[in-house]
């Protein structure tokens, strides 16, 4: 973009070109001033758009989008399971199918985890090591941060040792697992499912409570996990709940997979 003062052209009151000026040294501060308030002013305006910056979702934390994310999926979760037993109950009243036919659908829908799933189960809590710990063992360095929170590995080591041991059904704090469930942290958080979880974790399996806890102790990456709950202090408790009943899983079954582009 050109200025008209430094374009050729024609006077008001002559016919030469307008004669170019050099400004003065306090004049081109003074502008450079008057320029940069003005690029202030009309930020500031652009930014705030008439509200308050600080509580602006715009400048939100990722943390917070994230929970926001988190509790709108807990939302569509339950919504799509009162949805499902809606569509379920109209199926079962007049869907023209054999008793049979309606035993084979009940026992997929068992075996999926669709459905709720009651017997005696055994509950399972870690737990971040509490602030400020140390080594309590002699003989053990002193701890580093990871040493001290929970990780995904842990997570899946009980869940992999619950299913070896039986489980009919398994719960991740308030979510049902099925088959394509993915037990994933980031950070010092769980994400399943499309929601996110702080510590304590507790993971509830429903099956025979002797053979659950057998295969708890028998399990490899839990005899480590151990080391660090009685050196450093990391949380673990297994209790035996008596009969409870799992949910249903609520969520959608359709895969999602990468897809190459082009």
């Amino acid at each position: 973009m050109s200025n008209s003062a430094d374009s050729p052209g024609t006077g008001s009151t002559g016919t030469g070109p307008v004669r170019r000026l050099r400004p003065r040294p306090v004049r081109i501060l003074t502008a450079a001033v008057f320029a940069l308030a003005g690029l202030i002013f009309f930020t500031s305006f652009d930014t705030a758009k008439g509200t308050d910056i600080r509580q602006d979702g715009s400048l939100l934390k990722l943390s917070d989008l994230i929970q926001q994310r988190s509790r709108k999926n807990k939302e569509l979760d339950e919504s799509n399971a009162t949805l499902r037993d809606g569509v379920e109950s109209l199926a079962e009243s007049d869907d023209g199918s054999t008793r049979a036919q309606d035993e084979k659908l009940g026992g997929l829908e068992k075996s999926a985890g669709t459905r709720k799933l009651t017997g005696k189960a055994v509950t399972v809590t870690l737990n971040d090591a509490p602030p400020g710990a140390t080594a309590k063992l002699p003989g053990y360095p002193e701890p580093q941060p990871d040493y001290l929170v929970i990780h995904q590995q842990d997570l899946q080591a009980v869940v992999n040792a619950l299913w070896q041991g039986g489980a009919q059904g398994i719960k991740v704090m308030d979510q049902r697992l099925i088959s394509t469930s993915a037990v994933r942290c980031v950070g010092n958080t769980l994400i399943l499912q499309g929601r996110v979880y702080s510590p304590p974790y507790k993971i509830t399996a429903v099956g025979d409570p002797d053979r659950l806890q057998q295969a708890l102790a028998a399990s490899k990456a839990i005899q480590t996990y151990m080391v660090y709950v009685n050196v450093y202090g990391l949380g673990w408790k297994v209790t035996d709940d008596g009969t409870v009943t799992l949910p249903g899983y609520s969520g959608t079954v359709d895969l999602h997979y990468a897809k190459p582009v082009g």
